[in-house]
């Protein structure tokens, strides 16, 4: 048995089900959930309080930090902890104070927790049109609306419709900010920042991390916090909480105390991900790829070949909400994505060819 094989035993629902939907929750791994009942079982039963129990728990959060620094390729002071990418960007539009004289760029295929504090930001944004184009023309169509006007530039890594990967340092040091949403990228396909050349970069825990849900991370260029207010401070943003002196680095914008249980599941999560190895990245990639050619003689399949891991197709003779009930009662996880006509599939390290074929029978 292979150590990816060995390692799929410590996620449960892999022995009843095809779970391809990780692109919305990641399968918990046992020692998460056992991570996270400690946690509860401990506070039901020596309390939450107490001088040795709040250090104990801002250690944790400290090596959450830098655990998911080094996911990403970046030093632990430059990580917030969040509940959710959607946290993330909210937490980089109402710093940047835009108005209406701002611009902000964006694409057609973002998730609405980007689109949302786009919405709110009081910015004028543009919209590329990339959602009917096939991959490699998105990055033109996103260019010909930067404009001098242009002060951030706000769109996935990887888009959450289409599993297409959008070449995001190409649009990296060129006068405006780059806000990344990496729901969809960060655990899923390899990650560093500082090649990458961004700005903010968020995580989604509960995702390819197989964590907790509401646990995330924002990065935030250590060059970026002098212009970057702090618009939603609390009492984990302050180094001097009597003098009301921020943490000098990303800590600041931390805004809510995620419960110990959640930060020592998402730490769990990471240890597997860690015992999985960097050939986690390469299975991945090699199983979508795979779900590509089974899906494609069933299904129109829009994802193109060599992106990320996810696998949108449109249907044939169904409609995609009666796609994903017939899956379910195969037990096979897949889900619709509203308004497209598309289903989604999402490939982890964890799905193996039988997941496959049974997605394909269910078809």
């Amino acid at each position: 048995m292979s150590r990816l094989e060995r390692l799929r035993a410590e996620l449960p629902v892999l022995g009843h089900a095809a779970y391809l939907n990780a692109g919305t929750f990641g399968p918990l791994p046992r020692r998460t959930v056992e991570a996270q009942e400690r946690w509860l079982r401990r506070g039901l039963e020596e309390g939450r309080a107490g001088h040795a129990f709040f250090v104990e728990v801002l250690g944790l959060r400290d090596e959450l930090r830098a655990r998911l620094g080094a996911l990403v390729g970046a030093p632990p002071e430059a990580l917030a902890l969040t509940t959710s990418t959607t946290e993330g960007c909210n937490i980089v539009l109402a710093g940047l104070g835009l108005g209406p004289a701002d611009e902000v760029v964006t694409t057609d295929s973002e998730h609405p927790g980007l689109l949302g504090p786009l919405r709110t930001s009081g910015a004028r944004v543009r919209v590329a049109r990339v959602s009917e184009v096939p991959a490699d023309g998105a990055l033109e169509l996103i260019e010909r609306e930067i404009t001098p006007a242009t002060r951030l530039v706000a769109l996935s890594h990887v888009l959450w419709t289409t599993g297409h990967v959008i070449p995001v340092e190409r649009l990296a040091g060129r006068g405006f900010r780059l806000l990344v949403d990496g729901a969809q990228s960060a655990g899923a396909i390899r990650v560093d920042v500082g090649s990458l050349g961004v700005d903010f970069y968020t995580v989604s825990g509960q995702k390819w991390l197989c964590g907790p849900d509401t646990t995330g991370a924002l990065y935030v260029r250590p060059d970026e916090r002098g212009g970057l207010a702090m618009r939603t401070a609390s009492y984990l943003s302050w180094e001097d909480v009597q003098e009301l002196e921020p943490w000098p680095g990303a800590r600041r914008y931390e805004s809510v105390w995620l419960p110990p249980g959640s930060v020592a599941g998402l730490l769990a999560s990471l240890d597997l991900a860690d015992e999985a190895g960097d050939e986690r990245f390469a299975a991945a990639r090699a199983t979508t790829e795979r779900c590509r050619e089974l899906v494609a003689e069933r299904a129109d399949v829009v994802t193109e070949p060599g992106h990320a891991t996810l696998v949108s197709f449109r249907p044939r003779g169904a409609e995609p909400a009666e796609v994903v009930e017939r899956c379910a009662e195969c037990a096979v996880v897949v889900r619709e994505l509203p308004g497209t006509g598309m289903v989604r599939a999402s490939c982890g390290w964890w799905t193996n060819e039988d997941d496959l074929r049974r997605l394909v029978e269910a078809l």
